[in-house]
């Protein structure tokens, strides 16, 4: 477990899901109370916390947990974690309330998709309804001395997908709606699990851009510089990976040679595609699955459906 100083008001936390370093990012923002942005999943809560008690965090001092959607990555340690912070509450989109508070359907669908990833992630537990707070697009927390956090609704990645804007620095904590960034190779990472929606996805960066952010904050994983620039980098390789797919769903290619393609194609896939496929989450849900959702919202796409 690791932790580091970004600003005056807000520190990272690597929680080390797995013991995989420079996965899965909290950020913990400090004004008169405390929020955390991401719990990363139930196994790495315990990292968690042991980065909270390092920063001199007091939990009965952090006021809201903020998750971007309710994947077991993002907030699948919610309830987990809210055990141990007396007077939170987690602030989630509308539609992902109702399966933190019963998340069965969630871990079984997770395990359908995911297979043994879900075993690093371990099992998520209810949050209690009154502890939720389903926030709407425009929603702000204020935690006091300046430190503000609004929600930004992202969706695309997912049906229920919001980021948040933190007005003091002017800073974004996208989620996954800016994919995942690998500070070693400078390049960013498309994840886009089913149903994935293109159209959802560009919008949702057409947002952010939008913010004009001074910074971003990754769940996958770390700070950015430039983030308006690295915003337009994705959408274009979102847009790449959208032709890629429709091309191979129209010529009947198979999942493997669209993947190949988009490795051949995508400069930023390419320069990091050897440290993806000896990823032990990387090399499914990017090679695998994200590649078989832009398929399928293809194949919805050129048969009309909605």
């Amino acid at each position: 477990m690791r932790v580091a100083r970004l600003e005056e008001h807000i520190d990272l936390v690597d929680v080390e899901t797995a013991c995989i370093e420079n996965f899965i990012a909290s950020y913990v923002l400090k004004g008169k109370s405390v929020a955390i942005v991401e719990t990363g999943p139930t196994s790495s809560v315990p990292n968690l916390l042991s980065g909270l008690k390092k920063l001199g965090v007091q939990l009965d001092d952090v006021a809201y947990v903020a998750v971007s959607h309710i994947h077991l990555d993002h907030g699948g340690g919610a309830g987990t974690l809210l055990k141990s912070l007396p007077n939170a509450k987690v602030v989630v989109h509308p539609r992902g309330a109702p399966h933190l508070a019963n998340p069965e359907k969630l871990w079984q669908q997770s395990k359908e998709v995911l297979g043994k990833i879900t075993e690093l992630y371990g099992a998520p537990e209810p949050v209690p309804p009154e502890r939720i707070i389903a926030a709407e697009d425009g929603t702000a927390f204020d935690l006091g001395k300046g430190v503000k956090l609004k929600v930004v609704e992202t969706l695309g990645h997912a049906s229920h997908h919001q980021s948040y804007y933190e007005t003091l620095g002017g800073g974004v904590f996208p989620g996954d709606a800016a994919g995942i960034y690998l500070r070693e190779f400078n390049a960013t990472v498309p994840t886009t699990p089913a149903p994935f929606r293109l159209d959802g996805a560009l919008a949702a960066l057409d947002k952010l851009i939008n913010l004009k952010p001074k910074a971003l904050y990754y769940s996958h994983f770390g700070r950015a510089s430039n983030p308006v620039g690295k915003l337009h980098v994705y959408a274009e390789q979102l847009r790449l990976w959208g032709r890629i797919a429709q091309e191979g769903v129209r010529e009947k290619r198979s999942l493997e040679e669209v993947r190949q393609r988009i490795v051949e194609d995508d400069v930023q896939i390419r320069k990091a595609v050897k440290f993806i496929e000896a990823h032990p989450v990387y090399n499914e849900t990017v090679l695998n699955n994200s590649v078989h959702a832009f398929m399928q919202f293809a194949e919805k796409h050129s048969s009309g459906q909605p």
